[in-house]
């Protein structure tokens, strides 16, 4: 909720009570869940992605995973931007992650 695009959404879906935002704010719902709750995190985030410091801001989220006492794995691609081709690259890691948590293996 603290990036423009995030402003943009919340403030046309939500409205202008940013107190309201907070429940939809994956940081915030990470740093209010308690440790234990959350199943371990796993994110990946290319380098030379275009929005990396003014939209998604990957330091909140590891900031919240810290304040919450979760496992996050944060891991800054090199070379890598906002595409699919970044998708497609990583996608098949983060599914036999998720299977992982969820206890699906």
């Amino acid at each position: 909720m603290d990036c423009p695009w995030g402003e943009k959404a919340f403030s046309r879906y939500l409205g202008e009570d940013r107190a309201r935002w907070r429940e939809w704010d994956a940081s915030v719902l990470l740093a209010e869940t308690p440790a234990g709750e959350c199943p371990p995190l796993l994110v990946d985030q290319g380098d030379r992605d275009d929005f990396l410091e003014k939209q998604l801001k990957p330091e909140a989220l590891e900031q919240a995973a810290r304040k919450g006492g979760h496992e996050l794995t944060l891991r800054l691609q090199p070379g890598y931007d906002h595409s699919y081709y970044f998708i497609a690259s990583f996608i098949e890691e983060h599914l036999r992650h998720h299977a992982v948590a969820l206890g699906r293996v």
